[in-house]
């Protein structure tokens, strides 16, 4: 399943107040090292991208806005809809996703990196389309800049780049990650 693409920028100050708010580790006390009083906040994206698969409108989409230290176990979600015009948001501390997929032959585990009780389905069954075109595309330049590529194949994304085979190139199924760059 492909990734939802909704993104929203980062209300500022409802951030703010929302890790303000947030209740410290036990024994840690919030603040600036050396200015008493100021939080110590992360430092966070201006724009986020939903990390959910496509989904309806009645579904909000999520992102996550900060993860906590290990012993917090819970990270803050920005969550935003639009109704009406506009844009709400609201901001939720949750556990990750306890879900867990194993594979069996090479005893490789991998978590669900989404919160718990999220709508499915699991974070690895998400393909990020931007994310494989930027690697598709980084790929690409390091291959030009080798001078492994003619100028006219690499721009095209397409022809005889992709004989040889090569590792990483395609998925488990044979076929690519489902968007092909442009341009």
């Amino acid at each position: 399943m492909l990734q939802c693409t909704a993104f929203a920028e980062v209300p500022e100050m409802g951030t703010l107040v929302v890790l303000t708010a947030m209740n410290p580790e036990p024994g840690r006390t919030p603040g600036a090292p050396g200015v008493p009083g100021v939080p110590e906040l992360p430092e966070l994206d201006d724009v986020l991208l939903c990390e959910l698969g496509e989904h309806d409108d009645r579904t909000e989409h999520a992102a996550q806005l900060w993860a906590g230290e290990m012993a917090a176990s819970r990270d803050l979600w920005m969550f935003w809809a639009d109704a009406d015009g506009r844009r709400r948001f609201r901001f939720a501390e949750l556990p990750p996703c306890p879900a867990v997929m194993r594979t069996l032959a090479t005893g490789e585990r991998e978590v669900c990196v989404l919160f718990d009780r999220h709508s499915a389905p699991h974070s690895w069954d998400v393909t990020d389309p931007l994310g494989d075109l930027m690697a598709e595309r980084l790929r690409q330049e390091v291959e030009r800049e080798r001078g492994g590529a003619s100028d006219g194949g690499a721009e095209r994304g397409g022809g005889g780049e992709r004989e040889g085979g090569g590792e990483g190139e395609g998925d488990a199924n044979g076929g690519g990650a489902g968007v092909t760059p442009s341009g």
